[in-house]
């Protein structure tokens, strides 16, 4: 059925379900999962000739294969979805799908369809939260889907980390300018993720390198904010600047180690790419520590597969990526340059 539908093999995919009609209702792929029966799987692909022939033989995930339209992109799919539905649910709900993979044509079309960011009483309806936890990394679209947000109704908190999430040097200028100390300033887990917003706890939110009691320098790091910390640089920040050390001693790392180990090297990784460094190079480059210790835990995101907390004691930022427990967080290359900078 997927490959069929991969092809676009209208003949295939409806011979199939004449046979055994169960397989409009079942999951395309055979085994519970999120791209759901065969209408929505073609919608995750755009494949709207076996959308239509699958509507004909009664299939009804109109709902679910718009949501999974967005969330991808395929914007003509998804309108030809909703002018399908009878009883569309509100259109905010499907505003998810599109923040997780950080889509922005279907953030937009979702808008453009009437999608309300806010409700009467400016109550936060946008999925701000998914926009900052995702495990997706790509700091344009982020910036992007943050301004429409912020366009449609929702007020996002002014404060320095939400304006490194929004890419907005501007905003950081301004707080720059009120608080001098902030090139030196750690924030908690909470300012870098709002509870006002909907983010929950440490563990549901996907990074690398751990951001509680860390720097605008480390949060760029593990976002891929490279414009950002080009100008923390040139403002006068350390490239060493620490990470605060808690009560137990865990703590305490720069920035480099946010580069060793850190979401944006996962979809690379995942993709079997070799993941560049141009982060650990400019940190390099601006006098970074190859050989700075810390004592580092972390526990990774249950979508990962991988339970506990894992302690890493007196490691150097090469020593962290050797031992790091999830691999696909490692960045081979930023290893392998801060050796050529005298890292063990």
């Amino acid at each position: 059925m997927t490959d069929a539908i991969w092809r676009g093999d209208v003949e295939v995919v409806k011979a199939m379900v004449l046979r055994d009609p169960r397989l409009l209702v079942e999951d395309a792929r055979g085994v519970n999962g999120n791209w759901g029966p065969p209408m929505s799987y073609a919608a995750n692909l755009g494949q709207d000739a076996i959308i239509e022939m699958l509507s004909s033989l009664g299939a009804r995930d109109w709902q679910y294969a718009f949501g999974r339209a967005c969330l991808q992109g395929q914007v003509g799919t998804a309108r030809r979805l909703h002018a399908l539905m009878d009883d569309p649910r509100p259109l905010h709900e499907s505003l998810s799908g599109a923040a997780y993979t950080l889509n922005v044509a279907g953030t937009e079309l979702l808008f453009q369809l009437g999608a309300r960011a806010a409700d009467e009483a400016g109550n936060c309806l946008a999925p701000v939260a998914m926009v900052l936890e995702t495990d997706s990394r790509n700091p344009a679209a982020k910036h992007r889907i943050l301004e429409l947000y912020a366009d449609h109704g929702i007020t996002l908190p002014d404060t320095p980390t939400m304006a490194l999430h929004r890419g907005r040097i501007d905003l950081l200028e301004r707080h720059l300018q009120l608080d001098p100390g902030l090139l030196t300033r750690t924030f908690s887990f909470a300012e870098m993720y709002p509870p006002a917003l909907r983010c929950s706890s440490e563990v549901e939110a996907t990074y690398g390198t751990p951001l509680a009691g860390a720097t605008l320098l480390h949060m760029c790091a593990d976002y891929g904010e490279i414009e950002i910390a080009e100008w923390l640089l040139a403002q006068g920040m350390s490239a060493d600047a620490l990470a605060d050390v808690d009560a137990e001693g865990f703590g305490g790392h720069t920035p480099l180690f946010s580069t060793v180990v850190s979401q944006t090297n996962f979809w690379m990784n995942h993709n079997g790419e070799i993941p560049e460094a141009p982060f650990t190079k400019l940190l390099l480059e601006h006098g970074a520590n190859p050989n700075a210790v810390a004592s580092l835990r972390k526990q990774l995101h249950p979508g990962y597969g991988i339970n506990g907390v894992h302690l890493y004691q007196n490691v150097t930022p090469i020593e962290w990526g050797e031992r790091f427990v999830f691999q696909k967080l490692v960045n081979r290359e930023s290893m392998r340059l801060i050796a050529e900078y005298g890292g063990h």
